[in-house]
This record gives structure tokens, sequence and C-alpha cells, in this order.
């Protein structure tokens, strides 16, 4: 009894602190090189995380994939679009899920990328695939790690350092 109040205890604050997350960091703005194709790309970025901010995830969209052809390697560009398409609707997880991976092979040290395709995966019913994001993460982020545990454990829904888990459909 007292492990099952513990867990609903548990459930009900990572819920709470979804709830309560007003402003998403998923990745930070980046710094913008001197005019190249990648300060164009950058640009773009940058502004789409202020959309993504302030919580306007289509247009956050829009600044992602235009980052995107101006530079197709930005590999947080394909993490944060992941972000965007994922809190829009479940119909866009394959979509997302296909950016996080993306990402992932762009740069395989991005942590947030890990954690948020681990919470798409155990949103999608991918436990062990979830489970393998949180083994990856546990080398390179332990907090991310940790919270990430929480959300597979909730089936996808908690909290995420700075940012929600879950989609809003």
């Amino acid at each position: 009894m007292l492990r099952r109040a513990a867990a609903a205890a548990l459930a009900a604050a990572a819920l709470g602190l979804c709830c309560a997350a007003a402003r998403a960091v998923e990745s930070d703005p980046l710094p913008v090189p001197a005019d190249t194709s990648r300060a164009r790309a950058v640009t773009a970025y940058n502004a789409g995380v202020k959309l993504l901010l302030d919580r306007d995830f289509a247009a956050a969209q829009a600044k992602f994939e235009a980052a995107l052809k101006f530079d197709e390697r930005l590999a947080e560009a394909h993490n944060n679009l992941a972000f965007s398409l994922r809190m829009q609707s479940s119909r866009n997880y394959a979509r997302a899920l296909q950016h996080y991976d993306r990402a992932i092979a762009l740069k395989p040290a991005l942590a947030v990328a890990y954690v948020y395709r681990g919470a798409l995966l155990a949103q999608m019913g991918e436990t062990a695939r979830a489970r393998a994001d949180h083994a990856r993460l546990l080398s390179l982020d332990r907090d991310l790690a940790a919270q990430l545990d929480a959300v597979i454990v909730h089936g996808g829904a908690g909290y995420v350092r700075g940012g929600v888990a879950a989609q809003v459909d």
C-alpha cells in the first residue's frame, strides 16, 4: 500500500510539473557564425527556439524546417523540429521519430535528443527502445536519465528538464 501511495504521489508530482512548466528549453539558442549558409540556418533556428519557448509549435516547426533547408546537418534543428511536431499531434510521431534519429546520428552526444526520443518512444508504447535511450543517457547526463526513467514509468507522461514530455493533442 505504501509503494502504491508513493507511486501515485510521484505520478502526481510529475504531471503537476508537466502542467506547471510555462516555458520549454529543448535546446538553447546557438551563436550565429559569420556570413555563411550556416549563419542563415542558425538565425532561423534561433527564431524557432523563441517560438518554441512561446509554445507556438506550428510556427516553430516552420522555422526549424527553414533552418534545415540552409543546413541539413544542424542536429539541434532536427531535435527541436521533432519536439515541435510531437507537441502538435500524435499524428506526427513517425516524422518526429525520424528527426530525433537524425539529430542523434549527427550529434551522438546530444543528450536532450535521447531524452525526448525516449519520451516519444514511451508514448508510442515502445518501452524497450525508450529504455535503450535511458541506458545511453546514463553516460551522458544522469539527471536527464533519471527524468526519462520517470517518464517511461508513467507511459510517456511527465516532466523533463525545462519542458514537457507529453504532446498536446
